[in-house]
């Protein structure tokens, strides 16, 4: 079978639904279907690329050649199908899951949300199979600019105003990031990603390669959530709970670990990280960030507030393990890109089950939740074990491979700053889970049962997900493998 077009296809096909979602506005029934059948084709697509993926073929598409040495390529590597995986699988669990809210919440302009919806998922996918630092970037403002709408959905005041705040962090970002590709081009010729990176013949002055870095860190950081670049995430839950789902667990924030996984790995490799001190700025970020946004977390009684500074420091976690330079601590990073999703998304998705049936948004008032949502809730605590390291969710799988990869190379300290984060992981949500279920309710909660099934079943199928991979994380999708090869191409390149 020939998989050369399958890429493209895989990122085209999300696009073409959007004039059928748009014709559709005035049958509901009929749009949401184009928007679930995109999204299973575009999963099954990129499935098809997994066995391939899982023998170390790059499959590699030329589209067009804007310059010598520089064409707009997409290339269906190990490490973008892993992210293209994750993407497109979550993402039908998030199309049911949007039904069930959209309509429970009774939301206006539904229309213009799922045909936003799809543009993200098609700019996700691209940016998983860029080749190079060019469709990179083409694709990773693409996301920008299809999330926005999204972000203001609600378009009062609160939303536009996290709008604006998100475009200034997001566009800036991105001119930050064609800034470090222009000066990259300019020393090496080439924009490729190349396991080990493209700076190893080219002769840097310390000065030269802090400054592309920084860059480079400021393009892919503000996504990523690094500190201080993170502000615009906890605004934008003025988002319907979908939306935050997408920004939290699957898209937007996951481009931006990838991307930084692809600067460090594909763009300087590790020796010129280790020559310039480069990992050690991005430990120092990413210790600080892990930490501090922990601590930021227990303020917040709006509960996506919480959900979403602990976004920002588990975001770190992966970052962290990028800058360790080991292969064991990059296993974990690119395990708990997709362990992470699973966790963070039954969580935004029992925060909008919670507001739509009970419409409680505040930690709280949720006294005694657990009796009329029982299984919203422990979904809900099979999330929070997993964020928390506890076996046998998969957290604690990745959380064990960053430790492993600290030891792996003589650092103790971010071994420290997981065991104190998981401590904090515990402080701020065990309390949910101690209110829901041994707080007695008010009288409001009488009458009242679970949410939805189209919101039900997508929120406990992910937590049970979650459970499954923290057992074998090799089940249905071979991610363990997928992680191990990425971080041998990386530290042994050919």
């Amino acid at each position: 079978m020939d998989l050369t077009y399958i890429p493209l296809y895989a990122v085209l096909v999300s696009l073409a639904a959007v004039p059928f979602i748009l014709l559709s506005s005035k049958k509901p029934n009929l749009r949401e279907f184009w928007t679930i059948l995109a999204g299973v084709i575009k999963f099954l697509l990129v499935l098809t690329l997994l066995p391939s993926a899982l023998q170390g073929n790059t499959i590699e598409l030329e589209l067009l050649e804007i310059a010598p040495n520089l064409p707009l390529v997409l290339k269906a590597d190990t490490f973008g199908v892993f992210f293209a995986l994750i993407a497109s699988g979550l993402w039908i669990f998030t199309s049911f899951y949007s039904i069930g809210y959209m309509r429970g919440h009774h939301e206006k302009k539904q229309t213009r949300y799922f045909a936003s919806f799809a543009v993200c998922l098609s700019s996700t996918i691209g940016i998983a199979f860029s080749g190079n630092l060019l469709t990179f970037i083409i694709f990773y403002e693409m996301l920008t600019l299809a999330t926005y709408p999204l972000v203001i959905h609600s378009e009062n005041k609160k939303a536009i105003a996290a709008g604006r705040k998100y475009l200034t962090y997001t566009l800036t970002a991105g001119l930050l990031l064609i800034a470090a590709a222009g000066i990259t081009y300019a020393l090496t010729g080439t924009l490729d990603f190349e396991a080990g990176g493209i700076f190893g013949d080219t002769e840097l002055s310390h000065t030269m390669a802090v400054t592309i870095f920084l860059l480079f860190l400021g393009g892919v950081g503000v996504k990523a959530g690094i500190m201080p670049l993170h502000s615009w995430l906890p605004s934008a839950m003025a988002a319907p709970t979908p939306v935050s789902s997408l920004l939290h667990a699957v898209a937007v924030v996951k481009s931006g670990v990838f991307g930084v996984i692809r600067v460090v790995g594909f763009i300087f490799g590790p020796e010129v990280m280790a020559e310039f001190g480069l990992n050690e700025i991005l430990m120092v970020l990413a210790g600080i960030t892990v930490i501090v946004a922990s601590l930021l977390a227990f303020a917040q009684d709006n509960l996506k507030r919480r959900l979403a500074y602990s976004t920002v420091g588990h975001l770190s976690y992966i970052v962290l393990g990028v800058a360790l330079l080991t292969e064991t601590g990059l296993i974990g990073s690119i395990m708990h890109i997709s362990f992470h999703a699973t966790m963070k998304i039954t969580l935004f998705f029992c925060a909008g089950a919670i507001m739509v049936n009970l419409h409680k948004k505040d930690i709280s008032t949720m006294n005694g939740i657990a009796k009329v949502m029982p299984w919203t809730m422990a979904a809900f605590t099979i999330g929070s074990m997993g964020l928390a390291g506890i076996p046998p969710v998969n957290g604690f799988v990745s959380k064990w491979y960053l430790a492993s990869g600290a030891l792996e190379g003589d650092l103790i300290i971010p071994v420290i700053i997981l065991v104190v984060s998981g401590l904090l992981n515990v402080g701020y949500f065990f309390p949910i889970i101690h209110r829901a279920y041994f707080r007695k309710g008010g009288p409001e909660l009488e009458g009242h049962t679970e949410a939805s099934p189209f919101m039900v079943v997508p929120l406990f199928s992910t937590a049970v997900l979650s459970i499954l991979f923290g057992l074998n994380p090799d089940l249905f999708f071979n991610f363990f493998d997928m992680a191990t090869a990425v971080a041998s191409s990386i530290f042994n390149p050919l």
